[in-house]
């Protein structure tokens, strides 16, 4: 790529509860469909890598192969370079530019990015730079939630004002929010040809995971997304306390259940 690349907002931010709750996911639970395309010797690159937590799971299932995690900001990679570390796993964690690599052409065997293009400005561009650092034969690979589908029960409009808030913030910050059914037209006009799309869910109903993912947002309402609605004049303090209280309320409901669908692309260079 040539010229200034686009400079993007991180809707979320790194502030450590939102960083301990990506350190969560896994290979298993966030990259299902493309661990059968993985095998020893595999060199991978993990795009937005965060808190390391998928990337040591992939090098891990991909060893001797190399693994190089990227992330726009240092913020959350010394927690990746430890995370890599307790597990005895050899990953490069670096910061670069997901619009212009610094990575020669065809230099990997997979490009990965889990929840990134749902917060770019410009996704197609990303998946075309990806494409052009892997491997002709090779596969670039994303995964991103879709949050117009987001469910849950029992009904809060506090949990509803949650949800408006949280897309109005993202596209105040040239993002899109319900990435996950937009990643084929992405990946074709990103020119991609050889395209293989599918879905799966994330979905919170036990005790813990309601304790956990209802837990995290009640702090998190406060810091990120929060944060920028008040800045912005979408929202103020009370209102933001209300809807942490609604997360803990929903959090400790017996039949609480929250469901996140997910659009997910394979795709042939």
């Amino acid at each position: 790529m040539t010229g200034e690349t686009p400079k993007d907002t991180y809707t979320h931010g790194h502030p450590d509860v939102v960083v301990r709750s990506h350190a969560a996911r896994t290979a298993e639970n966030s990259c299902g469909y493309l661990l059968p395309h993985l095998s020893p010797g595999t060199s991978l690159l993990d795009v937005g890598c965060g808190p390391g937590s998928i990337t040591v799971d992939l090098a891990g299932r991909v060893a001797p192969g190399r693994v190089r995690g990227i992330e726009v900001v240092a913020d959350p990679l010394d927690r990746a370079r430890t995370e890599a570390a307790g597990r005895v796993v050899d990953v490069e964690f670096a910061v670069d530019d997901a619009y212009a690599l610094s990575d020669a052409d065809g230099t990997w065997d997979v490009a990965h990015a889990h929840q990134v293009l749902q917060h770019v400005s410009d996704p197609v561009a990303m998946l075309r730079e990806m494409g052009r650092v892997t491997r002709p034969g090779g596969l670039v690979a994303a995964r991103d939630a879709d949050y117009a589908g987001f469910q849950w029960w029992p009904q809060d409009p506090r949990l509803d004002r949650w949800l408006e808030l949280y897309r109005a913030v993202a596209r105040g910050n040239d993002a899109e929010p319900d990435a996950g059914r937009r990643l084929l037209g992405w990946a074709h006009a990103a020119g991609f040809t050889q395209v293989t799309p599918s879905a799966s869910v994330w979905c919170y109903a036990t005790p813990e995971e309601r304790a956990a993912w209802g837990g995290m947002w009640a702090d998190r309402i406060h810091t990120g997304v929060g944060r920028m609605a008040v800045e912005r004049g979408l929202a103020d303090e009370a209102e933001l306390d209300g809807i942490s209280e609604a997360w803990r309320a929903w959090a400790a409901h017996p039949d609480g259940w929250f469901l996140i669908p997910h659009g997910e692309i394979l795709c042939r260079p």
